[in-house]
């Protein structure tokens, strides 16, 4: 029999709000997760990103000489990233999904403001 120290999985209970579990249910539901899953790798997640911005980065005097000299030296443009800013964003063009709503015509909000003014 194995003892309550040998156990691999340690149980965690928590009070929440029901509006809090039902936003959690629903997500994990997208996700075709359990709850019990989708609470674990969130918490698990958040912990490892608190731990990855307090993690010390240690190296070698030399290395440190060659990385300070990088970020000194002048900037040089990554290929990628230029292609990447040239390009439309997806709601600028139109041109791969069709036709894409681009709300009421620009004359409509004028009116909507014209005749919210009448309102008053």
């Amino acid at each position: 029999m194995m003892s309550r120290a040998e156990r691999k999985e340690h149980p965690l209970s928590m009070r929440m709000p029901e509006t809090d579990i039902a936003i959690i249910d629903r997500a994990a539901a997208l996700r075709g997760r359990s709850r019990t899953d989708f609470v674990r790798d969130a918490a698990v997640r958040a912990a490892e990103d608190v731990l990855m911005e307090t993690a010390p980065i240690r190296m070698s005097p030399a290395g440190f000489k060659t990385f300070m000299a990088t970020l000194s030296g002048p900037a040089a443009p990554v290929p990628e990233m230029v292609a990447l800013f040239k390009r439309a964003a997806p709601w600028e063009s139109n041109a791969s999904l069709g036709e894409v709503d681009a709300g009421p015509p620009a004359g409509a909000a004028s009116k909507r403001k014209t005749r919210a003014g009448k309102r008053r």
